[in-house]
């Protein structure tokens, strides 16, 4: 993992995106980092209906989707608005 890229322990459901909102800090710069509700059901093979199922999904989920979150920001893949979107 890149020492240079840090996630605080801080995420939120993102109401209006219908996703999780995880940051990231690169160089001093905070980045944003999604996941859709609807990817991390995928993943989780269930129906998240409520904040606390979707953030205990995403917090099984937090290693890998940090480690892609890396990938897209080494990458470079950032979205018109500057955020990263995990899948």
């Amino acid at each position: 993992m890149n020492q240079n890229i840090l996630f605080p322990d801080l995420q939120q459901v993102d109401t209006e995106k219908l996703a999780v909102r995880f940051d990231a800090q690169q160089a001093g710069s905070l980045i944003s980092c999604f996941i859709s509700i609807a990817d991390l059901e995928k993943r989780e093979r269930v129906a998240l209906n409520t904040e606390e199922a979707i953030l205990a999904a995403f917090a099984e989920n937090r290693f890998d989707l940090e480690e892609l979150a890396e990938e897209a920001i080494e990458e470079e893949d950032f979205n018109a608005s500057g955020e990263i979107w995990v899948r």
